[in-house]
């Protein structure tokens, strides 16, 4: 090949590393460009996401509720389950039972449960009063449900009642016609069927009272404010607290568990005395 052949190609070499370069360099730029975009969109979903998936699994939470939240990750959550969702042969869910509910397990003690058994029984609380409000507005802002009255009104409500002997009679009434077949004439509480039991009402206080009639706990039905209105509610309650502080008339109570049993001592006390009076009165003559 000659030099006049050779100049040609020379002068298209260079031209070519340049293209080639310029390739590669648009390759690159393109790789930079997707690259930049992917943690573009990938911070843009950290930062908006967390947001998203919290806002679906926990509703925003007030000041009460988050305290609430805090007792309840260490007192319930191995039962009830995260969010209060229930775990399965352990504990119940609480998406719906509301702060009522709430209160009445956890100032009677009977929650945390202490074992698994036909009923849970009354027992000394784990929790004070202010926290089991706590723990009840956060399980109420999860998935609302019944509400006690604030203690201001509902002790006012059963002031009223208290001072009106009709409010108090007619809470006798409403006693006796939805309470007596389970808690006794007298509120001393009784048997039922597969181990289970009515409790006495001796030491139950007004919020315990108000909010069983509205959530129904255990074997216990509910009274809602349809069934009950706030003013019967009211009215039952001064006639229990009635039962409670009043003596009994005719000496021993034996527990007023009712006429029945009652009846039955007086029976054979009765039938006892005239037995060994007949003895005597015959070893005598």
């Amino acid at each position: 090949m000659t030099s006049e052949q050779s100049k040609p190609l020379a002068r298209l070499v260079p031209g070519g590393k340049r293209a080639a370069r310029t390739k590669v360099r648009r390759r690159l730029s393109a790789g930079v460009r997707l690259v930049a975009a992917l943690f573009l969109v990938g911070g843009l979903y950290a930062a908006v996401a967390p947001g998203v998936g919290q806002a679906e699994d926990t509703p925003k939470l007030s000041q009460e509720a988050q305290a609430g939240k805090a007792i309840y990750d260490v007192s319930c959550v191995t039962c009830h389950g995260r969010n209060a969702q229930g775990v399965t042969d352990r504990g119940p869910s609480l998406i719906g039972v509301g702060s009522a509910a709430v209160e009445f397990q956890v100032n009677t003690g009977r929650m945390p449960l202490a074992r698994q058994e036909a009923q849970a029984e009354r027992k000394q609380p784990q929790l004070s009063p202010e926290d089991a409000k706590k723990l009840g507005q956060y399980i109420q802002e999860l998935g609302g449900g019944p509400q006690l009255p604030s203690d201001n009104e509902l002790n006012a409500d059963v002031d009223a009642a208290r001072k009106d002997p009709a409010r108090v009679s007619n809470g006798g009434e409403q006693f006796r016609i939805n309470c007596t077949s389970c808690h006794s004439m007298g509120g001393g509480g009784g048997a039922l069927s597969s181990g289970k039991y009515a409790p006495s009402l001796n030491e139950s206080t007004t919020r315990d009272i108000y909010a069983a009639m509205l959530t129904g706990p255990q074997n216990m039905p509910v009274f809602g404010n349809s069934e009950l209105t706030p003013q019967d509610k009211a009215n039952i309650i001064a006639y229990i607290e009635t039962l409670n502080t009043d003596q009994d008339p005719g000496g021993w109570g034996l527990g007023r568990y009712g006429p029945v049993p009652e009846g039955i001592v007086i029976f054979l006390v009765g039938i006892a005395a005239i037995v060994f009076c007949t003895i005597w009165i015959a070893g005598k003559s």
